[in-house]
């Protein structure tokens, strides 16, 4: 969450740097089953390292144009950089041991379990318990909606059918500015803007993110199903039945579990 990357980058930069080295490591270990003639490993087959990446290692985009696999990575936040630099260390060990590898780059997700800090489950949930939505700066700034399970099928294509080094963007055709996902969800559920409240704005906060998923489509088939609105529509009924799940992430019992685990 970028937001806790600007609180703490360091925790960030271990956990996406350090920790995707430590993965990486490990399927080396365990998949490595010899050398070749030149010195490289040589490597089980059928084993494939995948990184799930984002669309904020390109940066921010104006009001026209979309993120390639070709546009330069120039992360703009902590957390953005930790994931650049993740997928850049994917490609060294690509590069240096021949590892089979492969990244996509997604639009923001969004559909059920996803965590309640998120801009879509936060605003469901404070609808629901009467709190305020917080929007940052006046709610402009654009994103790709993609629904999750659109996101799955790109994953399982990408890891069975892609070329070993592949690098696919995965959008969903879906671009809307923040205070237009809040108003929808605010229509959706009947309520009024009452409860918007606008507060200041992210550090670097990126004005605009869209991505050109034709490389994926025309490669391996894949296109988006999902349209927003109806994607938004299951997302609002899976919060609004399965409240004892999100209510135990919010109440801390969720993480104290977890920490005396």
């Amino acid at each position: 969450h970028v937001d806790r990357s600007i609180e703490n980058p360091q925790l960030f930069l271990q956990t996406n740097i350090l920790g995707t080295q430590n993965l990486l490591d490990c399927a080396r270990r365990d998949w490595v089953t010899g050398k070749d003639e030149q010195g490289y490993p040589t490597w089980k087959t059928g084993v494939r390292f995948h990184q799930v990446s984002t669309d904020e290692v390109y940066g921010s985009l104006g009001d026209e144009g979309f993120f390639t696999e070709d546009t330069p990575l120039q992360p703009h936040s902590p957390y953005s950089a930790s994931k650049t630099s993740a997928d850049l260390v994917v490609c060294a060990y690509r590069d240096t041991y021949r590892m089979p590898v492969s990244i996509t780059r997604c639009s923001n997700n969004y559909g059920p379990y996803q965590f309640p800090e998120k801009l879509i489950p936060l605003v469901i949930n404070n609808i629901l318990q009467g709190k305020p939505l917080p929007i940052y700066g006046k709610g402009l700034n654009i994103r790709d909606w993609l629904y999750v399970e659109d996101h799955c099928k790109a994953i399982d294509l990408v890891v069975n059918k892609a070329a070993d080094g592949s690098i696919y963007n995965v959008g969903g055709h879906n671009e809307r500015s923040n205070i237009e996902v809040v108003r929808t969800i605010l229509a959706a559920l009947g309520k009024g803007e009452d409860q918007i409240s606008y507060v200041t704005d992210r550090k670097g906060h990126d004005r605009r993110y869209a991505i050109d998923p034709t490389k994926i489509g025309r490669e391996l088939g894949w296109t988006p199903a999902t349209k927003f609105d109806d994607g938004i529509q299951r997302t609002i009924a899976w919060y609004q039945e399965h409240e004892a799940w999100w209510a135990d992430i919010l109440s801390g019992a969720y993480e104290k579990r977890n920490a005396e685990a």
